[in-house]
């Protein structure tokens, strides 16, 4: 079977890391399945990984210390959270540290497989949508995933140039917040509405050394993508 993309799977329950691994090569992911944070990290700098999949509570070191390493040094590859930690401050712990989704134990492997091909899909966008756009003194390039002013150059998460790139898209038009939800999050529950906040938060803080540009909340409704001047352009 083809290869549908390469998983690091951390979790130290010896039993439910062998269903998962065996369920996800069925489905034509190749994973490799590591019992604790330590070995992970050591994994996880051995080759690049299409995604990982992080148990918060493993010994050595726990699936928050393991993801602050990674996002340390690695903006790009998504990490989904498998945890029986169910807590509201962990789920938002979770997406301010920069994981793509969270996922609550018990789950179902048919749960799982689809959230793992939302997060693969958002980071593989269709190749005729514009990747390069002016905001203001700002440079944001889709396909790399960076936002760049004057010499300064920031890697953007999956999810924040997803993100970036639906508020630019929408021009000056509202980006809904069921839309973004949907096709970002894949879901418009409340965790993923926080989440999505959590985002808006970040980019805003991006941006916020050109005053012309703006994020703009519309109540109700969604935000809107605003660039004072007229230096605003996408290139195909």
């Amino acid at each position: 079977m083809t290869s549908s993309g390469t998983i690091l799977l951390l979790e130290d329950d010896a039993n439910l890391g062998a269903i998962i691994q065996e369920h996800l090569q069925m489905n034509g992911y190749a994973v490799v399945l590591c019992p604790n944070g330590e070995d992970g990290l050591a994994e996880y700098h051995r080759r690049p990984y299409d995604l990982c999949l992080v148990d918060i509570m493993m010994p050595k070191r726990d699936g928050f210390s393991f993801s602050r390493e990674v996002r340390a040094r690695d903006q790009h590859t998504p990490l989904i959270f498998l945890t029986a930690r169910a807590m509201k401050e962990d789920k938002i712990t979770g997406f301010r540290i920069g994981c793509d989704d969270y996922l609550t134990k018990p789950f179902s492997i048919e749960e799982l497989l689809l959230r793992i091909r939302a997060v693969l899909r958002r980071s593989h966008r269709p190749s005729a949508e514009p990747d390069r756009f002016t905001l203001g003194t700002y440079t944001f390039d889709a396909r790399s995933q960076t936002l760049c002013r004057d010499t300064q150059t920031r890697k953007l998460t999956a999810t924040e140039s997803d993100l970036l790139l639906l508020l630019c898209l929408h021009g000056n038009r509202i980006l809904a917040r069921e839309e973004a939800l949907q096709r970002i999050w894949g879901s418009e529950d409340y965790f993923s509405g926080r989440s999505m906040d959590v985002f808006i938060s970040k980019l805003r803080k991006y941006l916020k050394d050109d005053p012309a540009v703006r994020i703009a909340v519309v109540h109700g409704k969604g935000f809107r993508l605003i660039v004072d001047d007229a230096g605003r352009s996408a290139e195909e």
